[in-house]
């Protein structure tokens, strides 16, 4: 409901916007003062504004699927549209009123069209670094020490993938990179810390071609995961929940036998010890539990039947009660849903909601490793932050 009541505000910063666009347009030529022409560029202008609406409202297809590709580019240009143009005005009334500047000097068309183009140049290149960078999938390495014996294991190399995020924005192709990446790796394990899914199941782009690579997985001790916040059937509108809220938010059936199918163990509120030498703990998300879970083990409870001497792992979505889970005794939490804040400047804003956004932290004994994810939610583009899969070298002493 939160996409209504800002609809309002939406509607008046593009026709700011659009404004803008239009002033510094006529300074550029004189063709752009003709009427028709300017209607032309209204109703382009207005297509991508409206294309988030567009998308939201037609029925399962590919229609559908083009909008929604369309309408996440569209919210990234948005956002650096928005940015640089506020930054750019801000600039202005600073030298203007502040620093005292002449202001016919600033008010000439030469100006006006120079101060464009630089805008322009600032927003375009940005957004396309935005894009290409959101697809290519990096390899992060970290080092812990878990002082515990493991069985005869002295060394486990675990790939940590989160936010995965498959939909409108990611798909095979993509999935095929962070296949590759990850076998190259040679893990014992692999683990997914939730946000498979992107809401919509029927986003997916080819559901059965998604399982046989997903299959192609491979790893000593296989693929264990857990559900994250996205990971729910939910109508999603400029990335808000579009509903009452009232209804219990839970996973789509098809997303559990895809889960399945795909050749992943999911835990539920549930431990898993491999190889009689170390545990695995899979967390339902602290913010939607999902099928089944009414309410999930504190740290405390989720220990009870553990035997501590031997390393307890913790795949949780969300990097949330570290220093509990340090009391509790657990080893090492593996975490995602943050995305490191997926463009900028929201991967500066992200360290005011977060301990840990990204990366690795240290409580008491308890190793803490936030992964920025795979995938996307919302504007397809990522700046300032990376895609990547995370390798997770433990040395048990």
């Amino acid at each position: 409901m939160i996409a209504i009541y800002l609809a309002p505000l939406y509607l008046l910063l593009n026709a700011y916007f659009l404004f803008r666009i239009l002033k510094w347009l006529e300074t550029c030529h004189v063709h752009f003062k003709k009427k028709w022409i300017k209607a032309v560029l209204i109703m382009i202008y207005a297509f991508f504004a409206f294309s988030i609406l567009i998308a939201f409202l037609l029925p399962q297809g590919t229609m559908r699927r083009v909008m929604k590709l369309i309408s996440n580019y569209w919210l990234g240009v948005l956002m650096y549209l928005a940015l640089t143009v506020i930054i750019a005005d801000l600039i202005r009334l600073i030298l203007i009123y502040l620093l005292k500047a002449d202001q016919e000097k600033f008010w000439t068309p030469k100006v006006f069209r120079l101060v464009g183009c630089i805008c322009l140049i600032l927003i375009l290149s940005t957004s396309f670094y935005g894009v290409y960078n959101a697809r290519n999938i990096r390899t992060t390495s970290y080092h812990v020490t878990i002082h515990k014996k493991a069985g005869n294991h002295k060394k486990l190399k675990i790939v940590l993938l989160a936010d995965l995020h498959l939909g409108y924005n990611i798909g095979c192709s993509q999935m095929k990179q962070m296949v590759t990446k990850v076998n190259k790796q040679n893990p014992d394990l692999i683990v997914i810390a939730g946000d498979i899914f992107d809401n919509e199941y029927d986003a997916l782009d080819d559901p059965k071609q998604l399982i046989k690579i997903f299959r192609q997985l491979k790893s000593k001790y296989g693929v264990y995961a857990v559900y994250g916040n996205h990971d729910i059937d939910e109508k999603i509108l400029a990335g808000f929940t579009f509903g009452s809220g009232r209804e219990k938010k839970v996973s789509d059936p098809r997303m559990d036998e895809f889960v399945k199918k795909a050749g992943m163990k999911l835990l539920r509120d549930e431990s898993v010890c491999i190889d009689q030498s170390f545990y695995l703990y899979g967390r339902p998300d602290a913010e939607r539990v999902g099928r089944g879970i009414n309410r999930r083990k504190t740290p405390k409870e989720l220990v009870q039947g553990i035997d501590l001497k031997k390393p307890v792992i913790v795949l949780d979505h969300e990097p949330r009660q570290q220093e509990a889970l340090n009391k509790a005794g657990v080893d090492l939490d593996l975490c995602g849903h943050t995305h490191d804040g997926q463009m900028f400047p929201g991967n500066l804003t992200i360290h005011l909601f977060w301990k840990n956004p990204y990366g690795y932290r240290k409580v008491g004994n308890t190793h803490q490793i936030v992964t920025s994810g795979v995938g996307l939610f919302g504007p397809n583009m990522r700046v300032g932050t990376k895609a990547e899969i995370a390798v997770v070298n433990v040395d048990f002493k």
